[in-house]
């Protein structure tokens, strides 16, 4: 076992998943492309951590092992959100550190916040948005549910890339991804796989999850190929 990964859906509007990981082992992990960004809080060898974590157009292999002994707490924030300081195309294929942080608390905006534990994350993000720290778009939850704002596309088109750092293509293209490969961990043929997500056939779908997911459809289907930035089974092995 490498990675114990677990993670929870959230009734907030502003938050999307809360997710926890543990590190049994040092661990190389694959990342997957992702259009929502987060705050990460995590300890290693004693010492606490916080860092924004941005949307990721592509998959990778993380640059520097997962260490052994670290333990992580992530909130996924919904898209349409962002914060108020930083520009979401900024933290596109990035993040950012956060300085001065302790196991109790981390800065953010000028300001000193309580960190969370995984099940009291939303009061965390309550009180950033009550602060004006935590900022969201509505049009672009809208469009994301099907609905047609009366505006013109391209206010739209700006909008999006203002408030997600991605344009409305790239994260549908990378939600179907994600989502193809959930189906396909859970045992579904790839032929009803490219019905159900609308992709043009089989070669179409192999070439996504090779950029968004970084796995084969046999990789997916076995759990083969090492630890994976995926909650697939609510745990990452390697």
């Amino acid at each position: 076992m490498g990675l114990r990964f677990t993670t929870r859906g959230s009734a907030s509007p502003w938050v999307d998943t809360v997710w926890t990981c543990t590190s049994e082992q040092v661990t190389t992990m694959t990342s997957v492309a992702g259009v929502r960004w987060g705050l990460v809080f995590w300890e290693q060898a004693g010492l606490p951590y916080a860092a924004i974590s941005g949307p990721e157009t592509r998959t990778a292999t993380a640059p520097v092992p997962v260490p052994e002994g670290a333990t992580f707490t992530g909130i996924e924030f919904a898209v349409g959100t962002s914060l108020r300081a930083v520009p979401a195309p900024a933290l596109t294929n990035g993040g950012i550190a956060l300085p001065d942080t302790t196991r109790r608390t981390f800065r953010l905006d000028g300001q000193r916040w309580e960190t969370p534990f995984p099940d009291d994350a939303e009061a965390l993000v309550d009180r950033l948005v009550r602060a004006g720290v935590v900022v969201r778009d509505v049009l672009v939850a809208d469009v994301l549910r099907g609905h047609r704002p009366a505006v013109s596309g391209r206010t739209v088109e700006r909008r999006f890339r203002a408030a997600t750092g991605l344009t409305q293509g790239a994260v549908r293209q990378i939600e179907r991804a994600r989502t193809a490969a959930e189906l396909l961990a859970a045992g579904d043929p790839a032929t009803e796989v490219v019905v159900k997500l609308d992709y043009f056939d089989e070669p179409h779908l192999a070439r996504a999850l090779r950029s968004y997911v970084g796995r084969t459809v046999g990789q997916l289907r076995e759990g083969a190929g090492g630890a994976i930035a995926l909650d697939l089974d609510h745990r990452l092995t390697s």
